[in-house]
């Protein structure tokens, strides 16, 4: 009998998070309607707004159409693509102007960091501690994996299109409690690649410290940051024998190849 998860959405307590989507969409044939009024585009986000998603910046043009959101840690990249098609194709329709928009889209994870940026941050994390003893910093060095077959700069292919979907997961101890013992850092460790595995993640950079994890990571487009989250909280709680590890919360955000200052 599978255990009930521990950790919940219901249950999480502020989870800390910064996530940035970037949507483009084409039409099928012809060209997209010229852009239109403000009004169209206030109900539009209203409707958005539901879902989880905000508009931050936008790009209309008759080739294209560009939308970069803020969205909440429940939403998909794939639940976030049907959205914000399907409501904007919707509402042109509603405006006497339907079109019809390609099967193919482009999704972009972004952030206010680049990925070099996020992966170099986590990759020194030991050295960052400070540890008094350098016997034991060594020691530390050895559960900070990167991983050079995980390209996160390349993207994943779907029937639906190509998506860049990087994650930066921070999961903290509950009281911060110390583990410095090889066999709890080495079982935390060999969770992770094997939630990694068994969920279709591919992590590019690990880094277990005594009190925190770190993870760089290409989701499962199917997974929305708070499912990739909880999967790593929960499995690493099962395997200590379903205990409390971690603090009801977590860090999760978004990154890739350009920053909010491209976008911007």
């Amino acid at each position: 009998m599978t255990p009930t998860p521990l950790y919940l959405p219901q249950n999480i307590d502020s989870p800390a998070y910064q996530l940035r989507y970037a949507w483009i969409g084409w039409p099928s044939d012809g060209l997209f309607p010229k852009q239109p009024s403000q009004e169209f585009f206030t109900t539009l986000e209203s409707l958005w707004e539901t879902d989880g998603i905000r508009i931050l910046e936008s790009n209309w043009s008759a080739e294209q159409i560009q939308f970069t959101c803020s969205v909440k840690p429940a939403v998909s990249p794939t639940f976030f693509t049907v959205r914000m098609k399907g409501r904007l194709q919707h509402a042109l329709r509603v405006a006497g102007t339907p079109t019809s928009f390609s099967r193919k889209v482009a999704f972009r994870s972004i952030g206010e960091n680049r990925r070099e940026q996020v992966e170099t941050y986590i990759g020194g994390q030991v050295s960052k501690e400070r540890f008094v003893d350098d016997r034991f910093e060594e020691f530390m060095k050895g559960f900070t994996v990167s991983n050079a077959e995980v390209r996160l700069q390349d993207p994943s292919a779907t029937e639906r299109g190509r998506h860049w979907y990087n994650l930066h997961v921070v999961l903290v101890t509950e009281s911060r409690m110390r583990f410095t013992d090889e066999g709890s850092l080495r079982l935390m460790a060999k969770t992770c690649d094997k939630v990694a595995i068994k969920k279709s993640y591919g992590i590019s950079r690990r880094s277990v410290m005594p009190d925190h994890i770190h993870l760089s990571l290409r989701g499962n487009v199917e997974h929305s940051p708070e499912d990739v989250a909880l999967s790593f909280m929960n499995n690493i709680a099962f395997a200590f024998g379903q205990k409390a590890i971690f603090r009801p919360s977590y860090y999760v955000g978004t990154f890739g190849e350009y920053d909010m200052g491209a976008v911007r």
